[in-house]
């Protein structure tokens, strides 16, 4: 009789736990009964993590953005095998009496060599261009790659921070590729495939149709990009992005990293937020500024 009472319990347990789930703050004030309410219904899911308020939301996101901003991650400098020099010439783009010129010149004032070759007119971007996917090993795309408009949910600023542009995006698909103008910087690949969960493929496209492409590019229907300038401290982040939880009603929310930009995504049954906090991190006396907008979503949390 106690085993078949002690199957029972267990089973019950177990059938509560898949259906109810204890909020990730451990600190959380409400009761347990609160914090076991239907995920469902209430409360923010940060990957296996799910917070019953806002309130508990807000301390989640102290905790993750405070990692962030002590653990910069610095993209490590690439060293091709060639020179973009060497490239040109063994692509019969500059000959070598051309080269040295250019180097010549290049060193005379102080210049890149890539500058002193445009100015020279010995070389056109498209060339250059080419050189660069030979040095990193990528695609080079064309004309014929480029053109296309594209719907996204990226951040423009980080996009225009390291000259890349959209040039293919499908969420059902899950890829995305990314037109670099100078380098790849993989680091912003490894943010969006976090935030976004497509697979992150890089190429390099001419300066001229990075433009292009910017222009053609389209935020997704619902999306919003929020970028915060001034320097503030994760708790002020926080904060600030547990008011926007509040004014976006969301459910889910990711948080990464990219150069010195903190990126936080929270979306909603509708609507769906970027927040971008650029700078450096403040100590914890540095005093809010340019701050208005928010007040009064950020007044809510007390």
């Amino acid at each position: 009789m106690k085993l078949s009472l002690k199957f029972f319990h267990t089973a019950v347990d177990r059938s509560w736990k898949s259906m109810h789930a204890v909020c990730g703050l451990p600190t959380c004030p409400n009761t347990l009964i609160m914090r076991s309410v239907g995920q469902s219904q209430v409360g923010i899911r940060v990957g296996q993590l799910w917070y019953c308020s806002v309130d508990c939301f807000a301390g989640g996101a102290l905790a993750r953005i405070s990692a962030l901003a002590s653990n910069r991650v610095v993209e490590m400098p690439h060293t091709p095998r060639m020179s973009i020099g060497l490239v040109m010439l063994q692509k019969g783009y500059l000959t070598d009496e051309q080269l040295r010129f250019a180097l010549t010149q290049s060193q005379l004032h102080g210049e890149e060599l890539e500058a002193t070759l445009v100015r020279l007119g010995l070389a056109n971007e498209w060339q250059l261009t080419s050189a660069r996917a030979v040095q990193w090993g990528h695609p080079v795309l064309g004309q014929d790659g480029t053109g296309q408009p594209v719907e996204a949910d990226i951040p423009a600023a980080l996009l225009r921070a390291c000259s890349a542009a959209p040039l293919h995006y499908s969420v059902a698909a899950k890829r995305l590729v990314l037109g670099f103008v100078y380098r790849v910087e993989h680091s912003l690949l490894d943010s969006l495939e976090q935030i976004t969960g497509c697979r992150a493929e890089p190429c390099f496209i001419t300066p001229t149709a990075f433009g292009e492409q910017m222009a053609r590019l389209t935020p997704a229907l619902g999306y919003e990009e929020v970028v915060l300038e001034d320097p503030l401290t994760p708790a002020q982040m926080a904060k600030a992005v547990g008011g926007l939880a509040v004014e976006v009603g969301a459910k889910e929310a990711s948080f990464t990293s990219y150069r010195n930009y903190i990126w936080t995504r929270l979306t909603g049954k509708r609507r769906k937020i970027d927040v971008l906090f650029r700078g450096k991190y403040a100590a914890e006396a540095t005093k809010r500024r340019n701050f208005s907008l928010l007040d009064e979503n950020i007044s809510s949390l007390g």
